[in-house]
């Protein structure tokens, strides 16, 4: 563990190894530089050329089969988030490394653009947002989801973006012009109303009631709002599963959704070591709960059930969903975005058509 001072604003407690190494490092106090004396753990931003940004899956658990992801690691530092172990195949730890440690694709804009433009591309929606949050704080410097999205509307392009960060008002015009043509829909996660918990599990994203004023916003403007009550944390926030569709039906959203706690690889001992620091008296209780609901271990990678989850416990949270969206009138499924708009823009110095 990295001593708490170091770590403020950080969820992980460590750095655990890498499971792709064959050999870990033990951090050792020999007396003479004492951690301490060390500064506080700060957020470094590496660059990245990519040769392609679009990435494609075969999932059956996930309505769409193509995505994009601006930045590697995520400084909002869930210290729940599915996303930790693909660190590793960077060569690094999915725990602070995930939150301080982050990879920017300031060429991603122009090489989708490229992509877009391959004549054997044909369009679906693009989602964004499913692994990394594009939405991050980095965003502000290096305006890449905004330099994508203009790209997205010179191609009449659909996407669906999936975020807890409000600097996606920033981008309400881009945005509004897109859900006008049904080009743009955007998913607004929201795993409690408790702002102290919000705090401790989400350190450097917006507040709870910051993400529900950005539904708003974004309602105001017309774009679609699909609020998600993810992950659903058993014994921690599945008691405020009604709460949150409430607040975000009432604040625009016209849709919902809900996933279960899932904690993959390097995650769950992450997430049990958490638990032991900041909630110890709920421990055992979360843990129960989060095996009863993926068959009796720490997380089951199943199609069909690593999103859902498995038996009683899991079939009364997705009841109590069914029965909240019917009662608030919040649809599971919306109309597809519209793919028959795309385009490719012309170019300079491209001939225009006469006719």
């Amino acid at each position: 563990m990295i001593s708490a001072d170091r770590r403020k604003g950080r969820a992980a407690l460590g750095n655990p190894a890498n499971r792709f190494d064959r050999l870990a490092s033990v951090a050792v106090d020999d007396g003479w530089n004492r951690e301490e004396d060390l500064p506080p753990l700060r957020t470094e931003v590496s660059e990245e050329r990519p040769r392609k940004v679009i990435t494609r899956n075969t999932s059956p658990d996930i309505s769409f089969d193509r995505s994009i992801n601006p930045y590697r690691g995520c400084e909002h530092g869930c210290i729940y988030c599915f996303a930790r172990p693909t660190h590793a195949y960077l060569g690094l730890s999915p725990g602070l490394d995930f939150e301080t440690r982050l990879i920017a694709r300031p060429d991603a804009p122009e090489v989708l653009a490229a992509e877009l433009a391959a004549k054997r591309y044909r369009p679906r929606t693009i989602a964004i947002g499913t692994n990394t949050d594009p939405y991050q704080p980095i965003e502000k410097d290096y305006g890449l989801m905004r330099r994508i999205l203009m790209v997205l509307r010179d191609f009449r392009h659909p996407v669906g973006i999936v975020t807890k960060g409000t600097l996606i008002e920033r981008d309400i015009d881009i945005l509004s012009e897109l859900a006008a043509d049904n080009l743009v829909r955007v998913g607004i996660s929201v795993t409690t109303l408790d702002r102290d918990l919000a705090r401790r599990m989400e350190p450097r994203v917006p507040s709870p009631e910051r993400r529900l004023r950005a539904i708003e916003r974004l309602a105001a403007a017309g774009v679609q709002v699909r609020v998600m009550a993810s992950p659903m944390i058993p014994g921690l926030t599945d008691p405020e599963l009604e709460k949150i569709l409430e607040a975000g039906r009432d604040a625009g959203a016209v849709a919902a959704s809900w996933i279960m706690l899932r904690l993959p690889h390097e995650v769950s001992p992450m997430f049990r070591d958490w638990l032991a620091e900041t909630y110890p008296d709920r421990l055992n209780r979360v843990m129960d709960k989060v095996r009863e609901a993926h068959g009796g271990k720490d997380y089951d990678p199943e199609w069909g059930r690593r999103m859902r989850g498995q038996g009683g416990y899991a079939e009364l949270i997705d009841q109590r969903f069914r029965l909240a969206v019917r009662r608030l009138g919040l649809a599971t499924d919306l109309p597809p975005l519209d793919t028959t708009q795309f385009r490719i823009p012309p170019r300079k110095g491209d001939q225009l058509e006469l006719f």
